[in-house]
């Protein structure tokens, strides 16, 4: 049995109508498609067919979440994923990918294999940077960057020192309980707003 027999869709055995499949990916899903980036991952696929003159509408959602590592601090970063992806396949001559939203294959392929689709659609919803938001980094690594760094010198020493010391803040800001009085005066100030609209 292949790495990716399960994601193959009977097509040419499909009536017309709608039609409804489920697919699960996980860690070694990703390892199959070699990524060595993606350390875990924990997502539903549910796959929605309507094939209607010879068209096959296909529509993907995706949710759940995947595990990286923070660019920053090197601890696992969980990412939530909540996409979609919609394409319409059809029959043909030869096989034609050219179009963002018609895929042409040939007329004796019974089946289409859409491990890749999902895969290309998982990837794509991941952001360029892995951190973690602003504080939430291991408060270890963070020390330690800031120690070995290298000592520029100018405004961008400057703008690094700064940037440091703000996580630094922000962490002992998390942990410091909230004044009440600027509780109230938040309050009002999401109030307010809202009576603009």
């Amino acid at each position: 049995m292949g790495k990716f027999t399960a994601f193959k869709l009977p097509l040419k055995s499909l009536g017309e109508g709608v039609h409804e499949f489920d697919y699960k990916l996980d860690k070694q899903f990703f390892a199959n498609m070699e990524n060595a980036d993606v350390r875990d991952a924990d997502l539903d696929v549910h796959l929605v067919v309507e094939h209607h003159n010879d068209i096959y509408a296909l529509a993907f959602t995706i949710s759940g979440t995947v595990t990286l590592l923070c660019d920053r601090c090197l601890d696992d970063l969980v990412l939530p994923i909540d996409t979609t992806y919609n394409i319409n396949v059809e029959y043909g001559d030869d096989y034609n990918d050219e179009s963002d939203d018609l895929l042409v294959i040939p007329q004796g392929d019974n089946f289409l294999n859409v491990a890749y689709m999902l895969y290309d659609t998982v990837v794509l919803a991941i952001p360029i940077k892995h951190v973690h938001p602003l504080g939430k980094c291991n408060r270890a690594m963070s020390a330690l960057l800031k120690k070995h760094r290298a000592h520029g010198t100018g405004e961008d020493a400057d703008l690094q020192d700064e940037m440091l010391d703000s996580i630094d803040e922000i962490d002992s800001a998390a942990d410091a309980p909230s004044d009440p009085r600027w509780d109230a005066l938040r309050g009002m100030g999401s109030d307010s707003a809202s009576d603009g609209e």
